[in-house]
Order: structure tokens, then C-alpha cells, then sequence
């Protein structure tokens, strides 16, 4: 994954770059001026081919004028001559070697003439420094690229991860995150299959690739298999209750599901989402006070957890409470604003406390995200990707 073009932001942020005269002011200042003066406006009426001979100009007459030479190396990186630009951005980090702009765009050079040690070093020395949005990510994804040709994956990860927290809706970051990630991935389940290749851990693993791939038969096989080998590794019971709870309901499949829920209760009485899945199947049977119990020990268990305070609420409304279940909702919808469920439950419960404009307002927020999810569902189909597990979004509020 070559990043052959830089983006043509950081290339706006780049040019006419202001660089303080150093040393001796030249006798022949005046025609100085002049030629800069010209490339700046060159520059301005954006010129940067024609700039680039005026730039050599000032050089010819003062060699240390760093304006020019920055500017000029900035110029030759553009035009894909980077044989000629690395030369005039080193000297102007010679003089200046707190230019961070200008080190990070010296280590893309670098990279393109395949000086991979220089570009590396210059990258690292640059990226922590760099304070534009657009140029930070530019170095980061160079900084990716060299880290994932040397197999370098841990270190690329950690510069992945900055990068999504500087520009988290980065359509190529997004991109390198997945591969980044996928090949951690790879690289991880390979390194288990040799140290433990027949530990419980190695089937769990599989598991997981078979959920992701939307294999919930094989999920299913390879977590019996690993429970057989470890029941008690953690964790383990509540995935093979998930993938049994995506089948459809049968006596056998929910009473399977629901054993295995219970043992991972039972092994851990902190796991709130087993005891969530366990309400849930209680509400289904018409065990009310049975879901009501393991609702609440959810939520205390998490009380910021939108889809405890969900399912509590949807309890009391069964129970005839709207106005206990009004505030639980409410709450769901503020840590996660994007569910279509909780706002559809939230207008159900708006209308029978007489709050109709309320619910007007939450029946549109329903509409819009769920036909935002019926998109990413069909963007899914199309790329043939499957989630790894359902979510609230799966469920039918209308139940």
C-alpha cells in the first residue's frame, strides 16, 4: 500500500513557507527582494512552476537564504522531484532543525527515493511535533506505511490509534486502521497456533474468525470444542451463548443458550450482559419478575450502559410504568443517540405519559437512523461483510 500522492491540503499548507533570514544580510539585496517578491506572487496566483526558477535565483545570489530554499525544496517535493528537493530542505534543517512542517515533508522524500532509515527517522523525530490536523496525518500514514513494510505492527498501531483520535472520520485512516488491525490479527492468531496449538484458546480464536466471516455454525463448533478442553476459560460460555442466541428460537436452541448464560453468570456475578441476556429470555417466557430482577442487577452493575437501562425500561413498560421507564430511556438515548430502538421506545413511552410533540420528535429520530442502518446494512451485502454479532439495531422494537 504505496501512498504515491500527498494530500493536496498539506500541500496548500506547505507552500510559502516563512522561514527567518540567518547570518549575514548579501550586498545584492535588492535583486534578492526582487526575485522573491516574484515568486511569492507567483505562488499566490498559484504558479508554483513558474515560481520554482526565481527561487533557484535567490539561492545562485545567497546560498544561506533559507526563505528560498525552503520554499524551493517544498516546490521540487510537488513536482515529484525529490532527488532535488531533499538537498534544500536538509539545509534549511541544518540551519532551523526545529522545522517540523518541513522535517516530516524531508521524510516523504526520503521514503519515495527509498532512503527508508533517513525517512524513518525524520518522521519519528517530526510526527509528535506536528501540530495541523492534516499535515499530523500525512506523517502518520507515511509513518504506517514504513512500519507495516518492516512488520513493524505494534509500533503501526500506536500511531493508528493517534491518528483516529486526530481525525477519527479520516476515510483513509479508517482504511489503514483496518488493515493495520487485520494483520495484528493474523499475525496474532498464527503466533498462538504455534505456541498452543491445541489450547482451547486456538478454537476460541477460530471461533471468533468464524463469526466475523458470518459462519455462526462453525463459531458454534469450535466454542463447544474449546469449552470441552477448558470450561472454565473466561468468557467463553457467554460467546457460545451469543452465537447460540443469533439462531433462530427453537425450544432446544434458547434453552442451550440460556444454560450457557447462566454459566457465565455463575463463573463471573459481574457479567452484566449475561445477566441482560438472561432477562431478556425471562421477559420472552412471561417472567416478569424474574426480568425485572436481572435487569436491575444489570444496571447497577452498569449504570451508564444504554442497553441495560433499555431493558429495564422496556420491563416497566410492560409492567404499566412509563414514567419510571422515561428516565431510563432517556438516559440510553443520551450515551448512545444513534440507536433507532431506544428512540422508537422512547416516542412509545413519550405518547402514554401524553407527551405527543415528544414523541413526534423521537419517532423522526427513529426513522433517520434506521434507514441510515438499512444503508450500511446494504453497503454490507454489497462489500459481502457480515458483523461479527447483532446488535439493538437487530431487534424489533414493536416486542
Amino acid at each position: 500500500m504505496i501512498r504515491k500522492n500527498v494530500h493536496g491540503s498539506l500541500r496548500l499548507m506547505l507552500l510559502c513557507v516563512a522561514i527567518p533570514a540567518l547570518g549575514q544580510t548579501p550586498a545584492n539585496t535588492q535583486e534578492i527582494a526582487a526575485h522573491l517578491q516574484q515568486a511569492h506572487r507567483l505562488l499566490s496566483e498559484n504558479k508554483p512552476q513558474a515560481a520554482i526558477p526565481e527561487f533557484q535565483a535567490v539561492i545562485a545570489l545567497d546560498p544561506s537564504n533559507l526563505d528560498a530554499r525552503g520554499n524551493l525544496g517544498v516546490l521540487e517535493f510537488f513536482q515529484g522531484n525529490y532527488a532535488a528537493a531533499i538537498p534544500e530542505l536538509r539545509e534549511v534543517l541544518r540551519a532551523k532543525p526545529d522545522l517540523w512542517k518541513i522535517q516530516a515533508l524531508l521524510g516523504m522524500g526520503e521514503r519515495r527515493t527509498g532512503d527508508i532509515d533517513a525517512a524513518r527517522a525524520d518522521l519519528e523525530k517530526a510526527f509528535p511535533q506536528l501540530q495541523e490536523k492534516k499535515v499530523r496525518v500525512e506523517a502518520g500514514l507515511e509513518l504506517v506505511e514504513i512500519y507495516t513494510a518492516d512488520e513493524d505492527l505494534d509500533r503501526a498501531s500506536a500511531i493508528v490509534s493517534t491518528l483516529r483520535a486526530a481525525d477519527p472520520q479520516n476515510p483513509e485512516v479508517l482504511y489503514v486502521a483496518y488493515r493495520v488491525h487485520s494483520d495484528l490479527a493474523r499475525e496474532s492468531i498464527l503466533s498462538l497456533s504455534l505456541v498452543a496449538p491445541k489450547s482451547a484458546l486456538v478454537y476460541q480464536a477460530a471461533a471468533h474468525e468464524a463469526a466475523r466471516h458470518g459462519d455462526t455454525a462453525g463459531a458454534i463448533r469450535e466454542d463447544r470444542v474449546a469449552l470441552k478442553i477448558n470450561p472454565t476459560l473466561p468468557g467463553l460460555h457467554f460467546e457460545l451463548a451469543e452465537m447460540l442466541n443469533t439462531l433462530p428460537a427453537t425450544p432446544g436452541t434458547t434453552a442451550e443458550a440460556k444454560s450457557e448464560y447462566e454459566a457465565a453468570l455463575a463463573q463471573n456475578p459481574f457479567d452484566e450482559k449475561a445477566a441482560l441476556r438472561l432477562a431478556d429470555i425471562a421477559f420472552r417466557a412471561n417472567d416478569q419478575k424474574k426480568a425485572y430482577d436481572l435487569s436491575s442487577r444489570a444496571l447497577q452493575l452498569q449504570p451508564d450502559d444504554p442497553e441495560a437501562n433499555y431493558e429495564l425500561a422496556k420491563i416497566l413498560l410492560d409492567m404499566n410504568q412509563p414514567e419510571k421507564a422515561a428516565p431510563l430511556l432517556k438516559h440510553a438515548e443520551e450515551e448512545d443517540p444513534t440507536n433507532a430502538v431506544i428512540h422508537f421506545r422512547l416516542s412509545t413511552v413519550y405518547h402514554r405519559l401524553g407527551r405527543n410533540a415528544d414523541a413526534d420528535l423521537e419517532v423522526e429520530q427513529y426513522r433517520k437512523y434506521k434507514n441510515l442502518k438499512e444503508q450500511l446494512r446494504n453497503t454490507w451485502k454489497d462489500l459481502h461483510f457480515s458483523p461479527e454479532k447483532p446488535d439493538m439495531y437487530d431487534r424489533d422494537p414493536q416486542k
